[in-house]
């Protein structure tokens, strides 16, 4: 009401609401209860609760469209942060995200995702064609090689439209997501979204972001070996004997095993669809992984024995392993943290745990526009065909305060990436010195 007089709070007492139950959130110095909201958020109830009790501004304008911000008002508290400050960085991003807006860059997607579908669909025809028409050892062997193509590029369009709407309405964009995802990949697109929010939020948070906790595989730090606790799956990330013996060599089985990586997306997402959690489209999402589990068996037994099964799945998991390759060269050599992510220094945050890859213009559909990935984290909702047009400016803005921007060729990340795996398998063999060194001796070693 006009003339009431506005209730504040301290920052500090914010924290203290952010546990399930009591959830408060503060955009643009006005608090926020969004406590019953967590079960309906789009995005998941992660997202929430890892910023639940501090301000979300930046994190909030950047997976928000602009008419967000009319449904909030049902959700104020009638409180005002008494300490509200933005900084200068925040101020920068803000306006940046504000002339993209302005200039109509989130609403102008180009016509990359029909042209994707487009290329995937004649892919699929010509495997098609391959296996069932084609007698020839060599075209059953490029069959599979066009598969794991196609699987790359139907998982770009799973991840455009998980983030933003590429197609005229919802609907339509959940068919695409569907689509692209569960039905031809045979990874859920439930357990994408799961999983991918929780990685921005939280990006390269050893205990909160998914996407680094791969033990007893991988470890990109020596921290893992203090068996830290993920509080993404709720459980202890062991150091035992095995990850130890396991980790001592991940800098040569580091590609091997992204051969096969896509064995474990179909577990991961079998374990989301059939567990106890809350899975938005459950039904929906497990229709569409018995179409991938109905045509995918079909084909690899219409091949005339099991040495070519054998060597037709193999090249298409070979092929498709460059992208799982591409995912781990963006962040694993970036810097790392313990700890929940913090609302106040998103872009810091992102520069900070992202590594871009270089490349020519005409390679932008091969990698999904995903090369520009500190573009992407910092603007989610962004059409892959504008992460170049806004390259240069993140650079400048990151040069302005001394933030980092790395761009690298495809073979720099892989050598950082090779070598930060093998600074930590290093360190993993020490028997007598278990315990982790600082990360400021780990940036030295690692990048030094």
């Amino acid at each position: 009401m006009e003339g009431e007089k506005k209730k504040y709070m301290t920052s500090e007492e914010l924290k203290g609401h952010n546990k399930e139950g009591d959830l408060w959130i503060s955009i643009q110095g006005k608090v926020y209860n969004v406590s019953d909201w967590i079960k309906e958020h789009p995005g998941g109830a992660v997202p929430i609760l890892n910023l639940a009790g501090q301000d979300v501004t930046d994190a909030f304008i950047a997976y928000h469209p602009g008419t967000a911000w009319s449904h909030l008002d049902k959700f104020f508290t009638g409180y005002h942060l008494s300490d509200f400050e933005v900084s200068d960085v925040s101020r920068d991003y803000r306006k940046l995200a504000s002339e993209f807006s302005k200039m109509g860059l989130f609403d102008t997607k180009g016509h990359v995702t029909c042209l994707t579908l487009a290329s995937v669909a004649a892919m699929f025809l010509i495997v098609l064609y391959g296996v069932l028409w084609c007698t020839s050892v060599w075209a059953h062997l490029g069959s599979g090689m066009l598969l794991g193509l196609l699987w790359m590029q139907s998982a770009y369009v799973g991840h455009d439209s998980g983030h933003y709407v590429v197609m005229t309405n919802n609907g339509f964009n959940k068919v695409a997501q569907i689509l692209s995802g569960n039905c031809l990949t045979g990874i859920s697109i439930a357990w994408w979204k799961w999983t991918h929010n929780a990685h921005h939020i939280a990006c390269n948070s050893l205990d909160h972001d998914p996407d680094l906790q791969h033990m007893p595989v991988f470890a990109v730090s020596s921290r893992f070996f203090k068996s830290i606790t993920s509080h993404f799956y709720g459980r202890k990330l062991e150091f035992d004997c095995i990850a130890r013996f396991l980790i001592c060599y991940q800098h040569f089985t580091f590609y091997p095993v992204m051969c096969v990586a896509r064995v474990n997306l179909y577990l991961q997402t079998i374990l989301l669809l059939f567990s106890k959690r809350r899975v938005h489209d459950r039904a929906l999402n497990i229709m569409g992984i018995l179409v991938f589990w109905t045509w995918f068996p079909l084909l690899v037994s219409s091949l005339p024995n099991w040495p070519e099964r054998v060597m037709f799945v193999l090249a298409s998991f070979t092929v498709c392993s460059i992208q799982h390759i591409q995912f781990c060269l963006n962040h694993f050599a970036a810097n790392v943290y313990v700890g929940a992510p913090s609302g106040n220094d998103w872009f810091e945050k992102q520069t900070s745990g992202t590594l871009d890859i270089s490349c020519s213009s005409w390679m932008d559909w091969f990698f999904g526009g995903l090369q520009f990935q500190l573009e992407h984290h910092l603007f989610p909702r962004l059409p892959r065909c504008q992460l170049r047009k806004i390259s240069p400016l993140v650079s400048d803005l990151c040069k302005k305060h001394n933030l980092p921007y790395r761009s690298l060729s495809f073979w720099e990340a892989n050598q950082w990436t090779i070598r930060t795996l093998r600074t930590a398998a290093l360190q993993a063999r020490d028997l007598t010195n278990p315990v982790p060194k600082n990360l400021l001796w780990e940036a030295v070693n690692t990048h030094g």
